[in-house]
């Protein structure tokens, strides 16, 4: 009886996880699904809706329980689009002004979900908590206001990082370089001053290493990757990797005890390997191929894959940096993964399926996103055997179910 109660648990606790879709799932690109098609027909998957009217931006969809959270921008101002699984708008809110400068206008932070809440973070450096039922606003923070930070040169981006009670977040500066709210009342639990009193946010969301004997929150600030202790904000480790621009986008991604920092303009990635316990880390390899903008990497067996800044999708080995191959065939853009394949988002429109094979870049179908506007910036997600892709005012769910 217990080990039937005890299945029961684990099959209930999956299909509730199953039903939160953060960014990049979980932040690692990988979508836990399976039985979606291995090639795609030869004029792509069948579409089973277009929504349209969303206005500008790139932030990617995230859902919570078979509901849909996106927002967009219009006439100075940023709304929350909540859609059902069909297409169908079920509400719209304003929640204010929104980013309209520097020729890439539109919102960016992707919304997260817990325990009932919602959370927006505007180009304009507002965070914002809601109830998710009833879409009341229940608190509001300023990054400039309330911890002193300076905004990106594009807007602000990152979207906060959750863990237990704790809402993380990096504003950067002098005294709240990186800063842990209580979720539900935005009342500050712990701020860290970080590696120096000038570093500012660089733009990535932070991720949560719980696998090393001191847990921490590790950062990509404007000069320095950071790792700091989820249980008081003590710095543990600084590395410094910075570019022309002081801007690296990427989330960091993590595996076994080593982080990947991804940087663009030139600088490249960094490879560190936490040691002590996770009190320090240094570096393993650096590689000047994957610097991508906003596209991520995605590591698949001993490999990551990913691009460049204007050309080249790359493998390259996880142990060592050195890169295995280079191919143009796709233009560079975002990466996520599922069922042992790899989902590449090209930025001139294409969606490949890729076969992650460190002998070549592999690419199995493609289809074009030919609905949309402006950049194919927001990552894909994968929910329940659909394939969502947001193209600025557009929003298309495919069928990819086998």
């Amino acid at each position: 009886m217990k080990k039937i109660c005890l299945a029961l648990f684990i099959t209930v606790w999956c299909i509730q996880a199953s039903a939160q879709i953060q960014w990049r799932n979980d932040r690692t690109g990988v979508y836990h699904e399976s039985g979606l098609m291995k090639s795609w027909p030869k004029n792509g998957p069948e579409m089973l809706w277009h929504f349209k009217g969303l206005g500008r931006g790139y932030s990617s969809v995230s859902i919570s329980n078979d509901r849909l959270f996106v927002t967009g921008y219009a006439d100075g101002k940023g709304y929350l689009y909540v859609l059902s699984l069909e297409g169908k708008l079920q509400n719209k809110i304003e929640y204010g002004r929104e980013w309209d400068s520097d020729g890439y206008v539109g919102t960016r932070s992707t919304v997260m979900h817990d325990d009932g809440k919602l959370y927006i973070v505007s180009g304009l450096m507002d965070l914002l908590c809601y109830d998710i039922q009833s879409l009341k606003l229940l608190w509001k923070k300023n990054y400039a206001k309330d911890y002193g930070a300076k905004n990106t040169a594009h807007g602000w981006n990152g979207p906060p990082l959750i863990v237990g009670e704790k809402l993380i977040i990096a504003p950067g500066g002098k005294e709240h370089h990186v800063v842990a709210l209580n979720k539900s009342t935005g009342d500050l639990i712990w701020s860290s001053k970080g590696a120096t009193q000038n570093d500012m946010s660089g733009y990535a969301t932070c991720i949560y290493i719980s696998d090393q004997q001191t847990p921490q929150v590790v950062a990509m600030m404007s000069d320095h990757i950071i790792g700091v202790d989820i249980s008081n904000g003590k710095l543990l480790w600084s590395y410094h990797h910075t570019n022309r621009f002081r801007e690296h986008p990427n989330t960091p991604e993590y595996s076994n005890g080593m982080v990947l920092g991804m940087s663009d303009y030139g600088k490249g990635s960094v490879m560190l390997r936490l040691t002590n316990g996770g009190q320090n880390a240094v570096k393993v390899w650096e590689n000047t191929d994957l610097c991508h903008k906003t596209g991520n990497t995605m590591k698949f067996g001993n490999y990551v894959y990913g691009s460049g800044e204007k050309t080249n999708w790359h493998c390259v080995d996880w142990q060592t940096g050195k890169t295995i191959y280079s191919d143009r065939k796709l233009s560079v853009g975002s990466i996520i993964a599922a069922d042992g394949l790899l989902y590449c988002y090209g930025e001139k429109g294409e969606m490949a399926l890729v076969k992650p094979n460190p002998q070549k870049f592999e690419i199995i179908s493609t289809f074009p996103v030919t609905s949309g506007t402006e950049q194919h910036w927001a990552h894909p997600v994968i929910y329940k055997g659909v394939l969502y892709i947001r193209h600025g005012d557009s929003l298309m769910a495919y069928n990819i179910k086998n």
